[in-house]
């Protein structure tokens, strides 16, 4: 299922909603501008955000873009723990709720 050319399909997506899908790119671009965070800082949080949620293609985008503003293995393995941590802390935490007061 997952496979990078199915991208190509969302031209589908702009053609039937254009004004909705230039809207979502501009917001894209905002979001992932310099500001108090950097470029970089910005996608490794995407990286982290892609691992938890488990989209393949969040993670191949925004892995890719990490290391083109100079991501390293070792600040996206730090990433990658962090979003492990969050996944589990989550269960770790709704345990709570397994047991009565």
């Amino acid at each position: 299922m997952f496979d990078m050319k199915n991208l190509g399909r969302l031209k589908t997506l702009h053609k039937n909603a254009p004004e909705a899908m230039k809207a979502f790119a501009a917001f894209d671009k905002a979001a992932f501008a310099e500001g108090v965070l950097t470029v970089q800082q910005k996608q490794l949080i995407a990286v982290a955000v892609a691992l938890t949620t488990q989209c393949p293609y969040c993670i191949e985008i925004h892995t890719k873009a990490a290391r083109s503003v100079g991501a390293t293995d070792a600040q996206l393995a730090e990433t990658a723990v962090v979003a492990m941590l969050m996944r589990a802390g989550a269960a770790n935490t709704h345990a709570s709720h397994l047991f009565p007061d």
